[in-house]
């Protein structure tokens, strides 16, 4: 089934989320996918085609270990790893990022994000937001930074949908006041397993595309009954996302787009035969294809409150480093640097002092956030923090910093004002400004 809405993953804080669209509900009506159609039609692109492949860290990346050592910490601050340099004059991170280490000319570090809420949900939805919120849930209570985009850029090919979530649906990635024609789309699938496919984002067998039409054709004259006794108009219009809806699930672009198979062995090799890898693969297949925004969230783990060191070394840092190198340099090769921005980071960082099972708690007041592309300018580290790492000491950066960054390389006015359902009027972001270093 391909899913608008599915599975979360948890975390040590932590209804089958309903799902829809199957052809079946399509062809007796379904609005699943002609809303999220009318969503791109609706939607008032801006500036260039640009785009975003989010790589979402969740449960929290220890910037300590990852791009903001401390070797001269005590022991229980600094830590196992040791900082190596980098391709950039002065920037050294992690000697267990060794890849990222050769293309730092092509990343930018940003050492001075902060905020003040250390729970996975509340700190997730701040980051993915831009908006703190004020009690602990499971959904959103403001728009997630990829239905904000769908909604005012729409999606780069009018085939594809706008926002995608790899490998399924981020539990706090959801539009929220915006409806749920802004939310992701998700194949709820693992690209790196051999039978990895969009469900029914092809006809199954058993229904010809003879078959289909003669549908979509009593469909229509339905709804032409329908709208005959609509009073208010609703249903005016209709006819156009259906017919967009149907043209996707029978058009091959879209099809060719999700088949990650179509790529060559070595790369797919080069990019690591994993979740997270082959999610950064396919990522880079949808902007290409003209999807304007994709959120990845694969690999887990980060939330490493014991044995941290052992989690990042053997597997967490080897598979992120292999990942997002590819990824970046994968891009570049194509030419695109400047039109797809990268970006990878969690809801928080880790504490600077190691705790009694060797490893490191949720902690608000510092973390890093990785840049690449996008237009912005690249090969520097932004931002210090003090010597245990604990706080910055120069460049703070709020969640509203790091997304109106994201906004600005897309062209979007961050202080572009939606409405709830209330009718209260809501900025896109109701603080922080982009980041100079990175825009020029």
């Amino acid at each position: 089934m391909l899913d608008f809405m599915g599975r979360g993953n948890s975390t040590c804080d932590g209804i089958k989320r309903r799902t829809f669209l199957s052809l079946g509900s399509l062809a007796l009506g379904g609005l699943a996918l002609p809303s999220l159609l009318r969503a791109r039609a609706e939607s008032n692109p801006v500036g260039k085609k640009r785009s975003v492949i989010l790589i979402w860290q969740a449960g929290g990346p220890s910037h300590l270990d990852m791009y903001d050592l401390k070797p001269n910490a005590p022991t229980e601050i600094r830590g196992e790893f040791k900082p190596i340099a980098t391709k950039v004059n002065g920037v050294q991170i992690s000697e267990h990022l060794p890849r990222q280490a050769k293309i730092m000319d092509k990343l930018a570090i940003l050492r001075s994000a902060t905020h003040t809420n250390a729970g996975h949900g509340m700190g997730s939805q701040w980051m993915l937001t831009g908006y703190q919120p004020t009690i602990e849930v499971n959904d959103n209570i403001f728009p997630s930074t990829g239905s904000v985009v769908a909604k005012v850029k729409g999606a780069n090919n009018p085939v594809m949908p706008p926002y995608v979530n790899l490998p399924r649906l981020l539990s706090l990635g959801k539009a929220a006041y915006l409806g749920a024609s802004y939310n992701p789309f998700a194949p709820d699938n693992d690209p790196n397993s051999d039978s990895f496919q969009v469900r029914n984002l092809k006809l199954p067998q058993r229904i010809p595309a003879e078959r289909l039409n003669r549908r979509r054709d009593l469909l229509k004259d339905i709804d032409t009954i329908r709208r005959d006794i609509d009073a208010k108009g609703d249903l005016q219009g209709l006819d156009s996302f259906y017919r967009d809806a149907f043209e996707m699930v029978t058009n091959t672009k879209a099809q060719k787009a999700f088949d990650i198979n179509q790529e060559p062995a070595p790369l797919r090799e080069a990019y690591g035969r994993n979740d997270l890898g082959q999610s950064c693969l396919l990522g880079r297949r949808l902007v290409e294809s003209g999807v304007t925004f994709v959120t990845i969230q694969a690999g887990g783990g980060w939330d490493t409150h014991g044995d941290n060191f052992k989690a990042l070394k053997n597997n967490l840092l080897p598979r992120f480093d292999q990942a997002v190198s590819a990824l970046v340099e994968d891009l570049c090769a194509r030419g695109l640097q400047d039109e797809v921005l990268v970006m990878a980071m969690g809801e928080f960082g880790r504490t600077p002092r190691i705790n009694s099972g060797a490893g490191r708690d949720h902690w608000p007041g510092a973390m890093s956030v990785l840049y690449a592309g996008g237009g912005l300018k690249m090969g520097q580290a932004i931002g210090t923090t003090n010597a245990n790492a604990e706080y910055p000491t120069s460049k703070p950066a709020s969640p509203g910093c790091v997304l109106a960054t994201m906004y600005r390389a897309l062209g979007i006015d961050h202080n572009t004002v939606f409405y709830d359902q209330a009718q209260r009027p809501m900025p896109i972001l109701n603080e922080g400004e982009p980041i100079q270093e990175l825009i020029g």
